[in-house]
């Protein structure tokens, strides 16, 4: 295995340089994640759907494209392992025929979907739990080999919002974080990406504080995943709804590259790929 660094990431042999930002582009095989334009149609024509939305986000500049099949928003409908893999293959499978060097993520806190999922051609593990929700996680993702998404949440999809009180937010999710980043790398030399977790056991005022101490999660040596695209923090502040969160999604986007982002988890793969370039362009000056 290559060298990784905070700025560079292994992916089934194709090693991609994080030194200017990338782009993930969202794919929910799901009927109730949170902004409707996300969901793919869960009918006949599932993967018909899967390639034409690949298509255009490859084409607008996307470097992986992130499949979930399990809705996260707050108070989602828990559904089995079975029927989240049920919903996730058929769209990697789809993807892959069309695109067959395309980077896919597979959005689980599952490991038997992880496994599956890799199995099927995806290179990385989004894992909104950071390991919590499934003991065998950690010991999957270092015998499958692909980099690892690991995401500060606290409780379930289902209780998150509940449990919202922390002594000292940014410090407390550093360290909650750390403590997980430890028992993944028991299990041997896996590549990690930190996401801490914006709308997760978080409360719109404290998600805009981890937003503006972004810079403190560098303490990990990892690559730093933010995925803010229009989420409540955002429309809810703006009164608006997440169908017209798009400008203020680019804006906290932008504060995010600012403070040290390396990978931006979107629902608009081209505005995001503007303000990488954008943000890229600042830095030359």
């Amino acid at each position: 295995m290559a060298e990784i660094t905070k700025k560079t990431l292994s992916c089934r042999g194709r090693t991609l340089d994080l030194t200017v930002p990338k782009v993930m582009g969202i794919i929910n095989s799901t009927p109730d994640s949170f902004y409707v334009g996300s969901r793919l149609d869960l009918g006949r024509e599932v993967a018909t759907a899967a390639v034409a939305t690949a298509a255009r986000m490859l084409e607008e500049g996307a470097t992986f494209l992130d499949v979930g099949g399990y809705s996260t928003r707050p108070g989602a409908t828990d559904i089995s392992p079975a029927e989240e893999a049920d919903r996730v293959l058929p769209v990697i499978e789809a993807i892959l025929d069309s695109f067959p060097d395309a980077l896919i993520s597979v959005d689980t806190f599952r490991a038997e979907v992880a496994r599956q999922a890799v199995e099927q051609g995806a290179v990385l593990i989004n894992d909104v739990s950071g390991g919590t929700l499934d003991g065998d996680m950690f010991a999957t993702v270092a015998a499958l080999g692909v980099p690892y998404v690991l995401m500060h949440l606290r409780g379930t999809p289902q209780t998150m919002q509940s449990l919202t009180q922390y002594g000292d937010l940014v410090p407390d999710v550093v360290a909650e974080l750390g403590e997980q980043l430890a028992k993944l790398r028991a299990h041997g030399p896996v590549q990690a990406i930190i996401d801490p977790g914006f709308g997760f056991a978080k409360t719109a005022d404290q998600n805009f504080l981890l937003l503006r101490e972004l810079a403190a999660f560098n303490v990990f040596d990892a690559p730093i995943l933010v995925g803010l695209s229009r989420k409540a923090t955002i429309y809810k502040t703006l009164n608006t709804s997440a169908e017209f969160a798009l400008n203020g999604t680019t804006i906290l986007n932008t504060v995010a590259l600012l403070g040290g982002a390396s990978i931006l988890r979107v629902h608009d793969v081209r505005e995001a790929v503007e303000v990488v370039m954008l943000t890229e362009r600042l830095k030359k000056v």
